[in-house]
């Protein structure tokens, strides 16, 4: 550990709080200088992260939901799919506003307010978390009419980053694209439950790593540029344990050698469980350039600062620098966890300097 420098914590986007404003003070207070971005915690619709989607999905012509008794996720959101109407060509399909330029928008102005109020600190970027396409038609499209969503549904929501590249100056404004449907596409063959998703596009990695480069050049190189790497997190648990970080890790090399521009920083997770050095092992082929920050989600509530470190000390023998995050987001665990899991954070990872 003495040659490894955990430089800086990373907040993947959800968090148990109120509101934005909420958000912004409370991280600001526990993190500091820890933290070059902060998101707005997810609040309102966008709690479940992209379930919400679904009932945009609701008000469009052209699709509908699968006629089978509905079932529920959360008692709260319906989780039975949709299909392309017959005689819909994809190509057509109008969507609505989908919430997610909207909702950025409104926490920036916040955001600003606060930053000007001398709440956060200078230098500090606002944060917006956007799924990928591929996430959103994966989780909630049946697998026929995929392939034939997935374009239709990428300009959606390409217009609403163009809305919030608009609305909100580059140089205070981070994107980070959600990529977890992509890994369970990645290891469909190893999944053995309703959380399997059939690959939709021949060559899964590459598929998968082109999208990212695609999704990469939409954000313009004032702007700063992270992806999340994810094994999913319905009610805290993965779909599929990952064996170790062989797919993380060759999914970030091949986007840093596609991407059109700088990524600034890759998140990825880290298993409570797996704090061996075996895991991190195909990190050590990760070539990281000096700009590209990376984060490991080895933050754990069950066993503290101890199993984090136990953890640091593993990833230690692959890669030298990095800085610590939660594997996911935490606004889906309960509201009293939120306070000391950002305190865990600020005690293993070393301010900005």
């Amino acid at each position: 550990m003495s040659e490894t420098v955990i430089q800086g914590a990373h907040l993947v986007g959800s968090i148990n709080l109120p509101d934005a404003g909420t958000t912004f003070r409370t991280v600001s207070e526990h993190l500091g200088d820890r933290l070059k971005r902060i998101p707005d915690g997810e609040v309102g619709e966008r709690f479940y992260w992209i379930q919400f989607q679904t009932r945009r999905f609701d008000t469009m012509a052209g699709v509908s939901r699968i006629p089978v008794e509905p079932f529920y996720i959360r008692e709260t959101f319906d989780g039975r799919p949709f299909t392309i109407d017959e005689g819909v060509d994809a190509a057509d399909l109008v969507f609505p506003n989908l919430g997610y330029a909207d909702a950025a928008i409104e926490s920036y102005r916040t955001f600003a307010e606060l930053r000007d109020q001398g709440a956060i600190a200078p230098g500090t970027r606002f944060q917006v978390s956007l799924p990928t396409p591929a996430a959103v038609v994966g989780a909630f499209v049946v697998a026929d009419d995929r392939a034939a969503f997935e374009p239709a549904y990428e300009r959606a929501l390409f217009a609403e980053l163009d809305r919030i590249l608009e609305a909100i100056p580059h140089e205070e404004l981070a994107i980070q694209w959600d990529t977890a449907v992509e890994f369970a596409l990645l290891e469909s063959a190893n999944i053995r439950s309703h959380h399997a998703i059939t690959p939709w596009f021949d060559d899964v990695m590459g598929g998968v790593v082109e999208r990212a480069a695609r999704q990469a050049s939409r954000v313009p190189d004032a702007v700063h540029l992270g992806s999340h790497l994810c094994y999913g997190d319905v009610e805290e648990a993965h779909f599929v344990q990952p064996t170790d970080a062989g797919y993380l890790a060759t999914f970030t090399s091949r986007l840093l050698q596609s991407s059109p521009r700088t990524v600034n920083w890759v998140h990825l997770p880290v298993p409570i469980e797996r704090d061996d050095e075996a895991y991190f092992a195909p990190l050590a082929e990760v070539d990281l350039p000096e700009a590209t920050e990376l984060y490991l989600g080895l933050i754990h509530h069950e066993d503290g600062v101890e199993g984090a470190l136990r953890r640091a000390r593993a990833a230690a023998t692959a890669q030298h620098r990095f800085g610590v995050a939660t594997e996911c987001g935490f606004g889906r665990g309960p509201s009293e966890r939120t306070a000391p899991l950002l305190d865990l954070h600020a005690a293993v990872a070393d301010a900005w300097v």
